[in-house]
């Protein structure tokens, strides 16, 4: 919370992660929904981890975050946990979706998809084509561009908001990525042009160092230039 506030003034909103890499950390939607209640104007979206959550609690936790007007869930089967097994009483994240619009009944809250690029461009089109409210693009680099572009594409015509992740690594995140398994999308000496490149292709960007704070302030800063 307290880095939150430093960067405050930096950011549109927060994406907050849920038990990356299945180790323990504190809940995506309750950070979220305490960074919402002191920042109502901020978007904020958390990631929403079924392999954690059987459906009693998937469906107490997407109720509050409805009631404190999240700005949506990103719903998706994540990393099996570090400790136990993973819950799959809720087998895909479409049928945890249809769960909590059919039998939880939510009222506002929205639900996105997260894509990777390890998947085909048709798997990721035809999920995009799925009764989505917004998208998500995971692991993006160099050779995956393309990829967003055509799927980027695809959201426009359908009138969907998508979002990338931009990785950025540095001196100090090298372990930190390395534990998460996703390639860097670009350098701190190349944040700018790569944003450049997205400008227009996506409605926005999760940009973030890993891990490495100040890295974090420093990439925020140069990003400052592509705020609307």
């Amino acid at each position: 919370m307290k880095l939150a506030e430093e960067l405050e003034s930096l950011v549109d909103g927060w994406n907050v992660t849920d038990s990356a890499a299945g180790f323990p950390a504190p809940s995506g939607v309750v950070v979220s929904c305490i960074l919402k209640s002191k920042y109502p104007d901020k978007y904020v979206v958390p990631i929403f981890i079924l392999h954690y959550k059987g459906p009693v609690e998937v469906g107490g936790l997407a109720l509050a975050s409805d009631i404190i007007g999240l700005d949506g869930l990103i719903v998706t089967m994540g990393d099996n946990p570090k400790f136990g097994e993973p819950i799959k009483m809720l087998k895909s994240s479409e049928g945890a979706r249809e769960f909590l619009r059919t039998n939880v009944k939510l009222k506002n809250l929205k639900l996105g998809c997260l894509l990777t690029s390890r998947r085909s461009l048709e798997d990721n089109i035809e999920r995009v084509r799925g009764d989505w409210d917004f998208i998500y693009f995971m692991r993006l680099e160099d050779s995956t561009f393309p990829m967003l572009e055509a799927v980027a594409k695809e959201c426009k015509k359908l009138n969907k908001p998508i979002f990338a992740y931009f990785l950025v690594a540095t001196e100090k995140n090298a372990k930190t990525m390395e534990m998460i398994g996703w390639p860097a999308t670009t350098t701190m000496e190349k944040v700018e042009e790569t944003a450049a490149r997205l400008n227009g292709v996506v409605d926005g960007i999760i940009a973030t160092c890993a891990g490495d704070a100040e890295g974090d302030k420093e990439m925020l800063h140069k990003l400052q230039k592509f705020r609307d």
